[in-house]
């Protein structure tokens, strides 16, 4: 195990490295950058000091070894363009704890639902229910988290039910335990994928296991069909749930990017939006970098996870 995990970090070293360079090259393959508005009323030379300032009279060549170094020693791709003095590691002590709190949430929901509503659908496979669950989940599958955002805001802001604020978030002393009313609508559109994901998944698990001879010989000995179910086929159907919740947490941080932006959220995921549209460079890289780092982690995190809940798997190990 401890070889596979040393081998898995060196990978994952490398991956990211190749992660880093191909952004810079495609990046600095693109004509403009955010200087290009920035500076383009400006006399002459003062275009020229400000461009030789952040070093966009040098070779592509060139930049990128000073880009690498400076990642390196100072742990950061450099300052914003568009605001001078910020810089990504500045920005995420602010912004990341409003996109974790959004995560969790929509996280303890969707996942909570999602495996209520598969157990429902397996215990009552073939009937109605089973067939609500399984076309609410193509549903809400098929409609992205942007258009389902859209329809909240349009039929629960101003509706004769439910007024709820469809921009904004808590901040202050309300940052993680108040002001619920701005996280009610982001919360359930982010939570909507995970809801049809999990249920589905549960649902086939569940019947997998309901299969299995360990239950057929419980059915045997008598249990009810409660007892299979709780002591048997949940246990066992909650293998490939655990597995990927790690996969879940990654996506869901990376994929709250236009939740935030159509409410106004100020995470991650708007200001990493904003620096694309402006071109910011440095902070696009330190951004790319930042969701390749905490992707890679969840792969292994989810590799070591398989051979802790289910032991016939074993890892590191050639036959």
């Amino acid at each position: 195990m401890v070889k596979y995990i040393i081998r898995r970090v060196l990978e994952m070293l490398i991956t990211l490295y190749l992660i880093v360079t191909a952004t810079f090259f495609l990046l600095s393959a693109i004509p403009g950058n955010a200087l290009t508005s920035k500076i383009a009323k400006l006399p002459q030379t003062v275009q020229t000091k400000i461009i030789e300032k952040y070093g966009y009279d040098k070779p592509v060549a060139e930049r990128y070894v000073i880009t690498m170094k400076g990642l390196l020693i100072n742990g950061d791709f450099g300052e914003s363009i568009i605001r001078p003095g910020e810089t990504f590691a500045k920005n995420l002590k602010l912004k990341l704890p409003v996109t974790i709190r959004l995560s969790v949430q929509q996280i303890l929901l969707g996942v909570t639902l999602g495996i209520l509503l598969g157990i429902i659908a397996a215990m009552k496979r073939g009937t109605f229910w089973d067939k609500l669950i399984l076309v609410g989940a193509m549903i809400l599958v098929s409609m992205p988290s942007l258009v389902i955002s859209l329809l909240l805001q349009k039929y629960c802001a101003n509706g004769s039910f439910l007024k709820l604020p469809i921009i904004g978030w808590p901040k202050g002393k309300e940052l993680w335990f108040g002001g619920w009313k701005y996280t009610i609508l982001p919360t359930i559109a982010g939570s909507c994928s995970f809801i049809a994901y999990y249920s589905r998944l549960t649902k086939t698990s569940m019947l997998e296991s309901i299969n299995q001879e360990y239950t057929l010989t419980a059915r045997s000995k008598g249990l009810s069909e409660l007892q299979i179910v709780k002591n048997h086929v949940i246990r066992n159907s909650f293998i490939p749930i655990i597995t990927v919740l790690p996969t879940t947490v990654a996506g869901i941080l990376t994929g709250s990017l236009f939740i935030e932006r159509v409410f106004s959220i100020p995470g991650m995921g708007r200001y990493y939006i904003e620096a694309v549209q402006g071109r910011d460079i440095p902070i696009v890289l330190a951004g790319t970098t930042f969701y390749a780092i905490i992707t890679v982690i969840t792969m292994l995190v989810t590799d070591i996870l398989y051979v802790i809940v289910d032991p016939r798997i074993k890892i590191g190990v050639s036959k």
